[in-house]
């Protein structure tokens, strides 16, 4: 797993939750997924520095 794919699964999230307009709790569950996966790219990102 590469910083980046980890930034692709975010934005996948993100463009499902776009989607969800009607359906707010699994639009803010996907949200919520979307952070983590930026999360894991940041500390991917740090891991890759050192």
């Amino acid at each position: 797993m590469t910083s980046a794919q980890a930034i692709e699964n975010a934005c996948r999230l993100l463009e499902r939750a776009e989607m969800e307009l009607t359906n707010l709790p699994l639009m803010e569950r996907l949200d919520e997924l979307a952070a983590s996966w930026l999360s894991v790219a940041a500390l991917l990102t740090e891991k890759e520095r050192v």
